[in-house]
């Protein structure tokens, strides 16, 4: 009878000493379950990033050495010669930096064609470019790129860039 008596009073005692975290517990069990979901987010997040930063360096391995073009394919009939998408890319640079399209569509439209025209130069100038391969920040980042790189291989994009005439 006495280990009986010893066991209740233990238990008595330890459920007296949890008590209190026990009472913790229960009150404070919505700011554990956020923080664990905020740590979800972040582990999850941090995974995306992760995993959109390997397919982008494999997308700029795939593509290591520029794209030099042979001079025969500069002489193509029926292509538009560098001066003309010169102008289309200012001409489109200029709108696109502008007043912004009204619709979403549009503004789309005028960023395909935008970067279809630096992926035309990117060919005649031997630049490389991997416009088609990105989406979103990643595109938006490598069309910086690719302007700087035309602009360093000679290619004048802006109005303001053009030196001035005497």
């Amino acid at each position: 009878m006495a280990v009986v008596q010893v066991f209740v009073l233990a238990l008595a005692l330890l459920s007296l000493v949890c008590l209190p975290a026990l009472v913790a517990a229960v009150l404070f069990a919505d700011e554990l379950v956020t923080w664990l979901a905020a740590e979800a987010v972040a582990r999850r997040t941090g995974w995306r990033q992760r995993r959109a930063l390997d397919r982008l360096d494999r997308t700029f391995r795939a593509g290591a050495g520029p794209h030099r073009l042979d001079p025969s394919e500069l002489d193509r009939p029926g292509g538009p010669a560098i001066e003309q998408v010169a102008a289309d890319l200012r001409r489109l640079g200029g709108q696109r930096l502008g007043r912004p399209p009204r619709s979403r569509t549009a503004h789309g439209e005028l960023l395909r064609a935008y970067d279809e025209q630096l992926r035309v130069a990117s060919r005649y100038l031997g630049v490389a470019e991997h416009l088609a391969d990105l989406d979103g920040l990643d595109r938006e980042i490598e069309r910086v790129r690719v302007e700087g790189e035309l602009q360093a291989a000679g290619l004048v994009l802006s109005t303001a860039d053009r030196p001035s005439r005497p």
